[in-house]
């Protein structure tokens, strides 16, 4: 996007004079939604670690290769995707409907800038729906029951947290993480049948380097960033039947098949889990 692009009536709130992570995350995504603090940012983090491009994308790809596998082999018709981030390709309403065209969607996020883009995610096939709630991931109970007014409760619902957790910081030590509890509160509102589908950073590839990454992340001004241990990752799916290849890098979650035995890991882990 260029530096004076206009933005819909809800510019006011969005600041394009410091970075912001969203817009940075869709620079390294390859779109076109970011201003100049933003691409000096990305370019900065990149400049000593470029393989974060690569976990911008390997995650993307998780996702849609994630939901390919619910809609057309779990028969999954409902999504409840939260922390949406900017309309990039292949968002989940994109892919979903392509397979199942009555796939219905209600995209979750609190960031006024994808609100401003959200029309965007709105666009959905006549046998569908699409709808785009204005909502904090830390406010689980009001999630629930406004995607309620979309989505039919009483059937299987794919809950989609890709990339939103690291968001939420773990707090007091020796206090429980109130992570767990969102996710556990969002997966209690979902009938048996229902799926959890969830990323997050962390620093198990690249060790010290990634960690660098984050630290310069949180020098932006944007959301500040945390990273989880994949045992802590693993811990969001306790109580769910955990489908292969369990919690690993995103890449190497039944990767397509050109990619089979070529996939690089990167620091994006996550998974796929049934509730029973």
């Amino acid at each position: 996007m260029a530096d004076d692009a206009p933005f819909p009536e809800q510019r006011s709130p969005i600041d394009a004079s410091v970075p912001h992570s969203a817009r940075i995350w869709n620079y390294w995504l390859g779109g076109k939604d970011y201003y100049a603090p933003d691409r000096e940012m990305g370019d900065q983090i990149a400049s000593y670690f470029p393989e974060i491009r690569e976990n911008a994308r390997g995650n993307r790809r998780f996702l849609e290769r994630a939901v390919r596998f619910l809609v057309a082999e779990a028969g999954i018709r409902q999504f409840l995707d939260i922390g949406t981030g900017l309309p990039t390709a292949s968002n989940t309403h994109q892919v979903a409907q392509g397979i199942a065209p009555e796939c219905r969607i209600v995209y979750v996020d609190n960031d006024p800038l994808v609100l401003a883009h959200a029309k965007a995610l709105l666009t959905s096939t006549p046998a569908g729906t699409t709808d785009y709630l204005d909502a904090d991931v830390r406010d689980p109970h009001r999630i629930v029951a406004a995607a309620g007014k979309t989505l039919d409760l009483s059937r299987p619902v794919a809950l989609m947290v890709c990339g939103v957790l690291q968001f939420v910081p773990a707090g007091v030590p020796d206090v429980e993480d109130p992570a767990y509890g969102i996710v556990a509160t969002l997966l209690d509102a979902l009938p048996p049948g229902s799926y959890l589908v969830l990323t997050h950073p962390t620093s198990e590839v690249r060790k010290e380097r990634m960690v660098a990454a984050v630290r310069q992340w949180n020098t932006g001004g944007g959301a500040r960033m945390m990273l989880r241990t994949p045992g802590q990752v693993h811990r969001f799916f306790e109580g769910l039947d955990l489908l292969n290849p369990g919690v690993v890098s995103t890449t190497l979650w039944r990767p397509d098949t050109p990619d089979i035995g070529k996939s690089s890991p990167i620091d994006d882990f996550g998974g796929v889990g049934y509730k029973s």
